[in-house]
């Protein structure tokens, strides 16, 4: 089979690239290669450094209409993980987000709308943040989906999530696949219609949709430089220089973290496996881990004696809580993750001792954002 990766010399790209590679499969990959993602000097990227020997490399960026035309020709599977990527950036480059997320995947369903191919499936990166803030059970049983908490409650110091009417506090659940789309910052809005085009497009055309809704993916090959990527590779970053930590909120937020070859390996299954047609599908652990035991479990591992403190500050459009429903995937595709948290970490933490801390624009991406009036 022949496959098309966008963003294939990507953190989750490269590694799908290279496994889809060792089982046989011919692939492409589209990539332009971002500083953002690969440094200032693209070519000396260890991510693209392990892809460009063993795939046929496109150096272009996914709004442009001949590469993509070219990229397309004679493929038969299309795995389309090309996105900006970042929350907190998406937030004040609306344009950039709007024009690579969403323009992007408009012009590939253009283009297979239009023109010969053999594609007979496409695999879409969404994303957990198309649900905003997560699933909460009430306490008479009933489901509910808090909105976006209020600006003058967290700089009061209160943080958790509230919904009209309801008296008592609201129990964390699962969030799954049918759970209220509401997400909270334009990178999770752009994720939502790169789901919705794909998944809506594609049947109408012949061809099957599948979509992933990627948890928070970690591991080794994240970049430790990137100020925009996951906080564990941040925060590994921060204290291999021995720089403090300054957790937001009050360090009790949470999320589901998913190594990166657990998505790898679900991602597989979305090219391979019949049940995957037009589905859609979370990819995490089923387990939320707050940003506290991060910190903390990262600083054991690293030997790190830093300071670890809780700020208080907070990003207007980070939600509270949110982990994934895994009951879908487990049964349709047979996909159970193999690693949990602590093997997971491990490896990451592993892996950067021996990359060593990289330069980072973090602290002037934090001010960049309470430029904006987004870090408060």
């Amino acid at each position: 089979m022949k496959i098309l990766i966008t963003g294939g010399a990507g953190f989750i790209g490269s590694r799908l690239a290279l496994r889809l590679v060792g089982k046989g499969y011919e692939v492409t990959v589209l990539d332009n290669l971002l500083p953002q993602v690969h440094g200032d000097i693209p070519e000396e990227s260890g991510l693209y450094k392990a892809i460009v020997e063993n795939t046929r490399f496109i150096r272009a960026d996914v709004t442009d209409r001949a590469a993509m035309k070219d990229a397309v020709k004679g493929q038969e599977a299309i795995v389309h993980l090309a996105a900006e990527t970042g929350t907190g950036q998406s937030m004040y480059q609306i344009q950039r987000y709007s024009d690579v997320n969403i323009g992007g995947t408009s012009l590939l369903l253009d283009i297979l709308a239009n023109t010969d191919h053999s594609v007979k499936r496409v695999v879409v990166a969404s994303s957990r943040s198309i649900y905003g803030e997560g699933r909460y059970r009430t306490p008479d049983g009933t489901y509910v989906y808090p909105s976006h908490r209020s600006e003058a409650a967290m700089a009061g110091g209160d943080f958790e999530v509230t919904h009209p009417d309801v008296d008592g506090s609201l129990e964390l659940v699962a969030t799954d696949e049918e759970s209220k789309i509401h997400p909270s910052s334009v990178y999770g809005i752009t994720k939502q219609v790169q789901e919705q085009l794909v998944m809506t497009v594609c049947p109408s055309i012949g061809i099957e949709g599948v979509a992933f809704r990627y948890q928070n993916v970690f591991g080794p090959g994240q970049s430790l430089s990137n100020p925009y990527t996951g906080i564990l590779s941040i925060f590994s970053n921060l204290m291999m220089q021995g720089k403090p930590i300054n957790i937001f909120e009050d360090g009790e937020e949470s999320r589901d973290f998913v190594f990166v070859d657990d998505v790898v390996n679900a991602t597989i299954l979305g090219v391979e496996h019949p049940q995957a047609a037009n589905e859609v599908f979370n990819v995490g652990t089923g387990v939320p881990v707050s940003v506290m035991t991060v910190a903390q479990t990262l600083a054991r591992l690293l030997d790190a004696d830093v300071p670890i403190s809780v700020s208080g500050n907070f990003r207007l459009g980070d939600i509270r809580h949110n982990y994934a429903d895994m009951t879908r995937i487990k049964e349709k595709l047979g996909f159970e993750p193999a690693y949990d948290f602590e093997r997971g970490i491990t490896e990451l933490t592993e892996w950067a001792r021996q990359s060593g801390p990289q330069k980072s624009a973090y602290e002037t991406s934090l001010e960049e954002m309470r430029a904006k009036g987004l870090l408060k």
